[in-house]
């Protein structure tokens, strides 16, 4: 009896650290509910703040929620001309008409549908070939996002997803918690990764321009998206292992108001209790 009522006291201490972290875990039965969740936190956001900054993410994960949020926005008399977005990253010589490029992700994949002002809506630039001097180009460049976002009253609400390592937008682990925009390389893990989306791995671009962890620290509130069981480990180690750079994706622990909206499958490792 002693034993169970110290287990479940170390519980409620370890849920009371969450809530002081600002941390909410909504635990949903599949990909469908968690797509129809973010939905929801979304309109709730730009009802409440019609310009608000949405900061978006690529990758598998955010599809459904984009198809949702087209179909909620044109069947809706919620408007949206005053929205700013900004992207997390975008692949390092990849031109915008790429198809792997995350430009002709966002445009496929929600700008096209929707009257978004153009002039608004932000995504890293990928390709430098007009420069001779590209490195210092892609250097003023990360600086010039970073300012970008700061001058138009930072983020609102980041939409992210979270990669198998941890990784989060194209931050890799060991990246500093203090990291602002600028050019990391890949490492082999995400570029498996991402190999699916190209015809092969040789494909996978090496290098990418991301938001740093810094960035992402400074939006008002994160929304954290994970589905399928290949998000289990990292969720875990976000969520309930030591803050370490070693998983990126622990940062979350730093921040005063997150959202995380995960399916069973990649709750399945988690041994606390949620919901």
């Amino acid at each position: 009896i002693k034993k169970k009522r110290k287990k479940e006291k170390r519980k409620k201490e370890k849920k009371k650290k969450r809530i002081e972290m600002g941390i909410i875990v909504e635990i949903v039965e599949d990909y469908e509910a968690l797509c129809q969740s973010a939905l929801s936190h979304l309109l709730t956001q730009i009802r409440q703040k019609p310009n608000s900054n949405l900061g978006l993410a690529t990758g598998g994960t955010p599809v459904g929620v984009y198809k949702k949020f087209v179909d909620a926005i044109i069947n809706s008399n919620i408007q949206i001309s005053q929205i700013k977005t900004f992207n997390l990253d975008e692949y390092l010589n990849l031109k915008p008409d790429h198809p792997q490029s995350y430009n002709y992700f966002m445009n496929q994949n929600l700008f096209q549908f929707l009257p978004f002002t153009k002039e608004n809506c932000y995504i890293p630039k990928g390709d430098f070939s007009e420069f001779e001097n590209k490195e210092f180009a892609i250097s003023e460049y990360c600086k010039e996002y970073e300012l970008l976002i700061t001058n138009n009253g930072g983020i609102d609400i980041q939409i992210l997803g979270i990669g198998s390592n941890g990784h989060l937008a194209f931050n890799e682990p060991g990246s500093s918690f203090n990291s602002n925009t600028r050019v990391i390389e890949l490492t082999e893990n995400t570029r498996r990764d991402n190999a699916r989306f190209f015809d092969d791995i040789s494909q996978v671009p090496t290098h990418a321009i991301t938001m740093g962890l810094g960035t992402i620290l400074k939006a008002k509130k994160l929304v954290l998206l994970a589905s399928g069981l290949g998000k289990a480990k990292a969720i875990k180690a976000a969520l309930e292992e030591q803050v370490s750079e070693a998983c990126p994706a622990s940062l979350i622990q730093r921040h005063t108001n997150v959202l995380l909206i995960i399916d069973r499958e990649a709750a399945s490792l988690l041994t606390q209790t949620y919901n």
